[in-house]
């Protein structure tokens, strides 16, 4: 056990890539996929909560949902950032930064059910939830693995 929670929390953080390098590569894709995302709800005149969720922003106090999704834009964003420094400067961190994802993710789906919301449709990260959750953890099980016929 402790050599797997050294896998998720090396001592030293760096580029090296001890395990294999397929789950890096993937959650490069998904650390641009995340700043685009952030980008569109920090950016967007509507934060992307009626243009992109489908959230009926003509009854009172839609000015506080676009607030809100422009807030949550600028967590993704710095989010983002983190992601994208692992994905390029400090790979080591790569399992460690898919359980946050499986978490994050678990944790969106759980106030989804929690606090449930009225959209036209279903909105895009909803449904890439189901694609992302098991992703991911398929994800942090590749990188946990050492690489057949490499070392660190």
């Amino acid at each position: 056990m402790s050599g797997l929670l050294a896998r998720l929390l090396p001592e030293r953080a760096d580029n090296s890539v001890p395990g294999l390098r397929l789950p890096v590569y993937v959650f490069t894709a998904i650390a641009v996929v995340s700043t685009v995302r952030s980008c569109i709800h920090l950016l967007a005149p509507d934060g992307g909560a009626g243009s992109i969720a489908g959230m009926d922003l003509t009854v009172a106090g839609s000015e506080g949902i676009i607030f809100a999704f422009a807030l949550w834009g600028s967590a993704q964003l710095i989010y983002a950032l983190i992601q994208l420094a692992v994905a390029f400067r400090y790979r080591s961190l790569v399992p460690a930064m898919y359980l946050l994802l499986i978490l994050e993710t678990l944790l969106r789906m759980l106030v989804g059910r929690m606090k449930p919301v009225h959209f036209a449709h279903t909105p895009p990260g909803a449904s890439a939830n189901y694609v992302v959750l098991p992703l991911a953890f398929a994800m942090l099980v590749l990188s946990l693995r050492p690489a057949r016929g490499r070392t660190a």
